[in-house]
């Protein structure tokens, strides 16, 4: 029994030995730790710092932000001004937290719905109140909870109803929440108009800052941000359908194509169209709310453009139909492919001189006297293509024929069947194609029209035809840079 204790004491001895080791161990894999998030830090501060240089108004936002909060913070600094709206003053530099938006249309959007918001909910709760404190104590917590519940309920309701929620949903919700405060508040407080009023005068402070803030140091305009996204979706248009039709057919003048990856990114840029309905939607609501600005007057129609972003989305889905096409197993030969690449790779290249002459008629906001004549062009390309798609059958039909008048000894019924499903085989994928190039032809068309009907409604100003092409670049550039 000695013996094992001695034993144990000299185990328990070793361990306390190593201790130290042991705290090297973890004072290492502190630092480990440390130098990790070290350079995770380092690598998001370096991802924040890229993506302000990209976007500098990001960081115009934020500075515009910090000035609006500092200005409002005033009325707590100064007596005077503390002196005239009290503790109430919370409220205003909550409403600019709260209504401060990237966009000068969603910073009005909120501001307004905040406030009348809050000023139809208060004056309700305060005639709700008036009527309970007449009639009596032990039925005014009745009145009051049965008018908040159904309040409530309504303009929850209110916020379902897809017209109402996508422009006043804001509104809405501030109406519960002063309600709810305000008539709950009103059962234990005696100065409840007072205390009202001073809510709705903060409310008012502090939007009236935010607006003149968002307006006053360079606005970024909700309109002109959609205005940017569909003449670009456009552009992205016409290099996907001219690269896919390259890509088929071969055709070695890709559209500026300086790599594999440019042309890639070209290509795949319709997706750009396919996923921009929601931002579109937003962009125009907000856009509603916005003053007159740059070129863009009062009641500009942004309803168009969501309009022609239908119209480019249906032609996307028929692009990316076209490049499923293209990728599927069944392939053409390169005969077959030869016989309608010209006529196939006019028709794309002259859709997509349509969907870019579009984009620069938006841009410069003059109506352009070259989609006509291109719209001609691309009909009649069309209907060549139409005409040699029927006359794929006979084909079809002269080769069964070829194989069936073959010899039975050279070979069989099975040989014969298997001759004639190739051509077959072979022509499937080609006609899809072309087909599928005569409905972009179609759709383009769609788009066509909801840009005439955007510059007849935006008075757009009519085409000249001797406006050089140095002009219309000028423009352009003019317009970008407003941005």
């Amino acid at each position: 029994m000695a013996n094992d204790k001695e034993v144990v004491k000299e185990v328990e001895w070793r361990i306390n030995v190593g201790d130290s080791s042991l705290e090297r161990a973890r004072f290492a894999c502190m630092w480990v730790v440390i130098e990790g998030m070290a350079f995770k830090l380092c690598k998001f501060v370096k991802k924040a710092w890229e993506l302000g240089l990209n976007d500098p108004r990001k960081f115009i936002h934020c500075l515009k932000v910090g000035i609006a909060l500092s200005a409002v913070s005033f009325f707590y600094y100064l007596k005077p001004l503390y002196d005239g709206v009290g503790g109430n003053a919370m409220w205003a530099i909550m409403t600019v937290i709260v209504v401060f938006e990237y966009t000068a249309g969603a910073t009005i959007s909120r501001t307004i719905n905040r406030l009348c918001g809050n000023s139809i909910a208060g004056f309700l709760a305060i005639g709700v109140h008036w009527i309970a404190t007449r009639a009596g104590g032990e039925l005014e917590p009745i009145i009051s909870g049965v008018s908040l519940f159904l309040l409530a309920s309504a303009a929850t309701f209110f916020r379902f109803i897809p017209t109402m929620k996508a422009r006043f949903d804001y509104g809405a919700l501030a109406f519960i929440l002063t309600f709810s405060m305000v008539s709950i508040s009103g059962y234990r407080v005696d100065e409840l108009l007072v205390m009202a009023q001073y809510r709705i005068c903060t409310v008012i402070i502090g939007g009236s800052l935010c607006i003149i803030v968002s307006l006053i140091i360079q606005p970024i305009w909700a309109g002109m941000e959609l205005y940017v996204l569909i003449t670009g979706n456009l552009d992205k248009l016409a290099n996907s359908l001219q690269c896919c039709v390259a890509q088929y057919f071969s055709y070695d003048e890709a559209p500026e194509a300086g790599s594999d990856e440019e042309f890639n990114k070209k290509l795949l840029g319709y997706k750009c169209v396919l996923s921009s309905k929601a931002t579109e939607e937003v962009m125009a609501n907000l856009a509603r709310w916005e003053p007159p600005h740059g070129r863009f007057n009062f009641r500009h129609p942004w309803k168009q453009y969501l309009k022609i972003g239908a119209s480019m989305r249906c032609c996307a889905s028929c692009i990316d139909a076209l490049i499923g096409c293209i990728n599927s197993k069944n392939k053409a030969s390169d005969d077959m492919k030869k016989n309608m690449s010209s006529i196939s790779i006019k028709v794309g290249a002259s859709t997509a001189s349509i969907i870019r002459e579009l984009a620069i008629t938006i841009r410069n906001m003059k109506k352009s006297s070259k989609v006509d004549t291109l719209v001609a062009e691309m009909n009649s390309a069309a209907k060549e293509l139409r005409n040699l798609i029927k006359s794929y059958p006979n084909l079809v039909n002269q080769q069964s024929h070829n194989a069936q008048d073959t010899p039975t000894e050279a070979a069989s019924p099975c040989e014969v069947a298997a001759k004639t499903e190739v051509p077959l085989m072979e022509i499937i994928q080609v006609v899809t194609v072309a087909s599928l190039l005569i409905e972009i032809v179609a759709r383009v068309e769609g788009i066509v029209k909801a840009v005439e009907e955007l510059s007849n409604l935006a008075k757009f100003q009519p085409a000249m035809c001797a406006t050089s092409k140095e002009q219309n670049d000028e423009e352009a550039m003019k317009t970008l840079q407003m941005v």
